[in-house]
């Protein structure tokens, strides 16, 4: 943001409103300045990266100025759409996301890569000044999670991580009834998503496509000739890229969970499942026991079987001592002595509603003020998910020192922690 901005800043942080949570609106201004527009690049424009280009053009205060992608159809079909999107406005297409970064007139990025390239993006974001709303999972492995939020924290950065299901008005309303106690104490939570990964077969590799940087799609990670069933929607099926289905689905259904009780002291991990069919290398189907101080927390790929599960295929079940609370992205259901309600009016609400997630990035921005998806609990909520890929992995249950993030006694397992990336594509520290 320009300089000008500063004295409203300062504004909102003397005021208070900003502590609050409560950043002015541009509808309560009408017409948006010049000077108060957040200038915003997207990086990764395939299917997630036009959700990002749609939903940040509907906002009144912002204007997209540049796109990225290192698939050059995938940028020449986007570039078209943001034309459609803002008419009459330049929108500059570049091959490598560092051009972005280099230009001083954008404020913030989107980030909707393959999830190899998430932290390396952010970091690098954040030491060029830049802002970020990067999507799901937060990282590539649990060093990578510590290396975006010592980026963020040293440049004075806003992260917003990509869990838009966090911004409805469901999951505050579940957040309030189990924080007041309706159900008591709650001592274990299920977690589930079911599905499994398409049989991909056993391709073999084939040349390049035109226009497709591979390399640079690899990043990272490390170099394999290219595949296409290894590039674009099905990279998540990998786990040199990505954790599957598991990876893909967790932060959105542990975020209602984490945000309720904020778990402390994870003590053990213990994954059991089968690798995917066909070329594929993560999990067909994968279940984690997680404990925790106070807290046993278990992952399942199939609906657990407890009252109203079955007839969803993504929930969350809170057991307490008084009661249990189910949901889902939309619903909820809350059981006390025997009978089940949607709500109990006695909770107040005590939660600020979301304006909208994109809307409350721009917010935080503008008042230097931590989103609701924060890059600190994205990472406490991404962790969990890394370590039980790890045990997965290894085929053993896991000991876990929570105040020095190490599995305990096992280098094996410690070696997991993290990935050195291959030497022409370490970017980030």
């Amino acid at each position: 943001m320009k300089s000008n901005n500063k004295h409203r800043r300062q504004f909102l942080k003397q005021s208070g409103l900003g502590l609050l949570g409560l950043t002015l609106l541009p509808s309560a201004y009408g017409k948006v300045a010049p000077s108060d527009r957040l200038r915003v690049a997207h990086i990764g424009v395939g299917g997630m990266g036009n959700n990002h280009m749609k939903w940040f053009a509907g906002l009144p205060e912002v204007d997209i100025v540049a796109l990225c992608d290192v698939d050059e159809q995938h940028l020449a079909t986007s570039l078209k759409t943001m034309n459609a999107l803002q008419p009459g406005k330049k929108v500059d297409g570049y091959g490598d996301f560092r051009h972005i970064l280099d230009r001083k007139d954008v404020d913030a990025i989107t980030c909707a890569t393959p999830d190899h390239w998430h932290a390396q993006i952010g970091s690098l974001a954040f030491q060029a000044g830049k802002d970020v709303y990067g999507e799901k999972p937060l990282s590539y492995d649990v060093k990578e999670g510590r290396m975006m939020l010592k980026n963020m924290e040293k440049n004075n950065r806003i992260f917003q991580l990509g869990t838009q299901i966090h911004a409805t008005d469901n999951y505050h309303r579940v957040v309030e009834i189990i924080r007041a106690g309706a159900i008591g104490k709650v001592h274990t939570v299920r977690l589930w998503k079911n599905g499994q990964p398409p049989n991909l077969g056993n391709p073999k590799s084939v040349a390049v496509p035109k226009g497709l940087n591979w390399d640079m799609w690899l990043g990272p990670a490390p170099y394999v000739d290219y595949i296409p069933e290894r590039c674009h929607f099905t990279y998540r099926y990998f786990l040199d890229y990505s954790g599957g289905i598991f990876a893909d689905f967790w932060c959105h259904i542990a975020d209602v969970a984490f945000w309720a009780l904020q778990p402390k002291g994870l003590k053990s991990i213990a994954a059991q499942g089968e690798e995917a069919e066909g070329i594929a290398d993560t999990p067909q189907w994968i279940n984690v026991d997680y404990e925790f101080e106070d807290l046993n927390l278990h992952w399942t790929t199939e609906p657990p079987k407890v009252p109203g599960a079955a007839e969803r295929n993504i929930g969350a079940y809170f057991e307490g001592d008084k009661g249990t609370l189910i949901c889902d992205y939309e619903t909820r259901e809350i059981t006390i002595n025997g009978e089940t309600v949607t709500d109990i009016p006695e909770v107040p609400k005590t939660i600020i509603r979301s304006p909208g997630h994109q809307q409350n990035f721009v917010d935080a921005i503008k008042s230097r003020t931590s989103p609701e998806s924060n890059l600190a609990n994205a990472r406490e909520l991404t962790l969990p998910m890394h370590l039980g890929l790890i045990s997965y992995r290894l085929k053993r249950k896991l000991q876990w020192n929570s105040d020095k993030e190490k599995f305990i006694g096992d280098s094996e397992a410690n070696s997991l922690l993290s990935r050195k990336p291959r030497k022409e594509w370490r970017l980030a520290k």
